[in-house]
């Protein structure tokens, strides 16, 4: 039962990361997850000071708000201070990453922040993680339930706002000539990145979740060029690399999170050779020596 329940939080976490991965390839904002892991601690710092404990709950909350600021940031600084978006991303995570070092050294120097909690999470751990009633009911692991419930609002906000999301990923010039707000959609998006990135770190961890923001959406963009299908592929895609990992981790004996990464790179190389640059080069070279 704990492998199954390992497997459907990787999963989840998959096919969450999968559909908002899909924007990000596509607006060129593929490193925004990693700057969102880099620039919780703060967040993680004030949560503690202001609760006084290093529990998950204000922990995440703490995050979160900080996962808000760094996109908040990254746009500001992207847009304003005309900067590259690449440029942005790594000035905003390394300002609040250094401003929460600080923060430790200054205020909670002495005392146990489980940073891991949000930003190391281990697979192995979820199924140990119950939700149990008054009555004693075991309604599962508070993962599964934490990240499906996310799942389910990003995926019911991506099926009703996909006009919006589409026309300000593709064409951000037409959709404001049809009145469409691409700020309220960027930000949209970029607070779903947040949210989904943050309640997914204390589960699989930080690597794994850049990994399963960026491999599966790049895996099915070259695989396709319709944007529907590249949306449900990247699901498939994740939750394949989920699958695959687990088991190669239960073969080696090593890091779950690790082996769902490498399967999904495994995942874009194969479909690099199949359908990318390098294919076609090889297959130009081959056929034009072959005339000659």
């Amino acid at each position: 039962m704990n492998a199954f329940w390992i497997i459907l939080t990787g999963s989840l976490v998959a096919s969450l990361c999968g559909i908002l991965g899909c924007y990000l390839v596509l607006r060129k904002m593929a490193m925004v997850g990693d700057a969102i892991s880099h620039s919780v601690l703060p967040g993680i710092v004030l949560a503690y000071l202001i609760s006084g404990t290093g529990a998950s709950l204000p922990m995440l909350a703490g995050a979160a708000l900080l996962g808000l600021l760094a996109t908040f940031l990254i746009e500001t600084f992207h847009r304003s201070g005309k900067l590259q978006a690449d440029a942005a991303i790594g000035l905003t995570f390394t300002f609040l990453f250094a401003v929460g070092v600080i923060m430790i050294s200054l205020f909670a120097r002495n005392a146990h922040i489980d940073t891991d909690c949000v930003l190391y999470g281990e697979l192995v751990y979820v199924p140990l993680d119950i939700i149990v009633t008054q009555s004693g009911t075991e309604l599962g692991p508070k993962a599964v339930w934490v990240v499906g419930s996310t799942l389910c609002i990003v995926t019911a906000i991506v099926i009703f706002g996909y006009r919006g999301l589409f026309l300000t990923t593709f064409d951000p010039g037409y959709a404001a000539s049809l009145g469409i707000s691409t700020a309220f959609w960027h930000y949209l998006l970029m607070g779903m990145v947040s949210v989904a990135s943050v309640v997914s770190f204390e589960s699989v961890g930080a690597i794994l979740v850049v990994a399963m923001l960026i491999a599966p959406a790049a895996t099915a963009y070259l695989l396709t060029e319709r944007f529907k299908r590249m949306l449900i592929l990247s699901v498939i895609i994740g939750c394949s690399g989920a699958v695959g990992g687990y088991f190669l981790a239960v073969w080696l004996d090593g890091s779950i999170a690790a082996a769902m990464t490498v399967v999904l790179g495994v995942q874009f190389t194969l479909a690099f050779l199949v359908k990318g640059k390098f294919f076609r080069s090889v297959n130009k070279t081959i056929f034009s020596r072959a005339a000659k």
